[in-house]
């Protein structure tokens, strides 16, 4: 196994004690082999578990050392496409279903963090998402057809009500989520990931699994070294970090990064600012996130988006600025940690839910919507593989569709300038 560590973040400074990592050697059989220990893949594997399959995962670092370890750790429904364009695609009974089961991810996330008594998640309620512009009529139109169609609980913030709990001028109308949370996810992840030892699943860290073998009945999955699994059936939730195992799927997850940072602690310039203890956002296409965390002693920050793997040398105060464009009464406050997560994003804003042949199943694309979607499509592939359910069905109109390579990263890059440039006319116009 080679020895990797988490990168440098706000959540490794405040991550509780890992597992000790196991070594794959010689050949393992098993009912279901996951590749891939980020969240997707931990809620497979503890819900087949449950269900009373034998389970190993395959995971080429750290459990939670991707994506799931790297996020701004906001929980609620829906997904990456927004409700409007899906209804327009599906209708709103399917549209309908598909959030229904959004919920049950984010419900999975909440009793999940109760039941194991994860130590250093920290849930906080609530969402406020907020409009860089004067929007009262609409946002509240949208509010009122959520609530009575989706069974949202979601309520009307005036403009004095947001200034008074976010200190800006930037900042008018908001919509708050009352179910939505925010937690620290990698210690989320190191939960299920203990739970999952205990329940007798076996988990391989450091291991990349190099090579999908099919043949009667089952699947092998050949590692580095001499480790191999053989399985009836194999999960691939691997994202944006899979690579020259599938390439079908692979072809289809494009790799968006984005960014993150955590301040130093500044409690009393914070109270100046941010008043709001849950999830913050706005609502610009390409927008920014952040929430108080560590006591409400530190900002931590997200934004941007880029289809590049690199991560800028002048990441903390590319951020800062960013901030401070907002926040200007915070003055001239240090950063004490910055970084990037890349995530798995495919075109149709969807994740890839299916079997994609007899006994091959992939679980994954939740880049710009992960943690609840995550539980969600790990739930349903655990279901779907166990025979316990065909929920999983609901995904089915969202395919592995070729991501387009370069020329689709490109695109993807494209299209985000072009939503900056909207969110951009419809402050200037407003």
């Amino acid at each position: 196994m080679t020895h990797i560590d988490y990168i440098d973040s706000f959540y490794k400074h405040t991550m509780v004690p890992a597992l000790s990592p196991l070594t794959l050697n010689g050949l393992v059989q098993v009912d279901v082999c996951i590749i891939g220990a980020g969240l997707a893949g931990l809620t497979a594997a503890r819900e087949l578990l449950k269900a009373g399959k034998s389970v190993v995962l395959i995971e080429g670092n750290r459990v939670g050392w991707g994506a799931s370890g790297r996020n701004g750790g906001f929980v609620s429904d829906g997904y990456a496409q927004g409700l409007g364009a899906l209804e327009r695609q599906l209708g709103v009974a399917q549209t309908k279903a598909l959030f229904d089961v959004s919920r049950l991810g984010t419900n999975y996330v909440q009793q999940a963090v109760s039941e194991l008594g994860a130590r250093g998640v920290r849930p906080q309620e609530g969402w406020l998402r907020v409009s860089r512009y004067s929007n009262e009529d609409r946002l509240q139109r949208d509010i009122d057809y959520f609530n009575s169609v989706y069974g949202t609980a979601y309520g009307y913030w005036p403009k004095e009500r947001v200034r008074e709990h976010l200190v800006s001028e930037l900042y008018f109308q908001g919509m708050e989520d009352p179910e939505a949370f925010h937690i620290q996810p990698l210690n989320y992840a190191l939960a299920l990931a203990q739970d999952i030892r205990q329940r007798g699943g076996q988990i391989y860290e450091g291991q990349q699994a190099r090579s999908l073998e099919k043949s009667s009945g089952h699947w092998t999955v050949r590692c580095e070294g001499n480790g191999h699994v053989q399985a009836g059936s194999v999960l691939l939730c691997g994202s944006a970090y899979m690579q020259d195992l599938y390439p079908k799927l692979e072809r289809a997850v494009l790799p968006v990064a984005t960014y993150v940072m955590t301040s130093e602690p500044m409690a009393h310039q914070l109270s100046r600012a941010i008043r709001y203890a849950g999830c913050i956002g706005d609502t610009r296409r390409a927008g920014d996130y952040y929430r108080l965390v560590e006591d409400s002693s530190r900002l931590l920050w997200g934004g941007r988006m880029t289809t590049r793997r690199s991560q800028p040398q002048a990441l903390a105060s590319m951020l800062k600025k960013d901030i401070l464009s907002i926040y200007p009464q915070l003055g001239d406050f240090g950063v004490d940690f910055a970084w990037a997560g890349l995530m798995g994003y495919c075109l149709h804003k969807m994740p890839v839910l299916r079997e994609m042949e007899p006994g091959l199943w992939s679980a994954t694309a939740t880049g710009g919507h992960g943690l609840n979607s995550t539980a969600t499509i790990g739930m349903l592939a655990a279901e779907g593989i166990a025979g316990l359910s065909d929920r999983h069905r609901l995904f089915e109109p969202f395919d592995a569709q070729w991501g387009g390579g370069p020329i689709g990263r490109m695109g993807t890059q494209l299209v985000y300038w072009g939503l900056q440039m909207h969110d951009w006319w419809d402050e200037w116009r407003s």
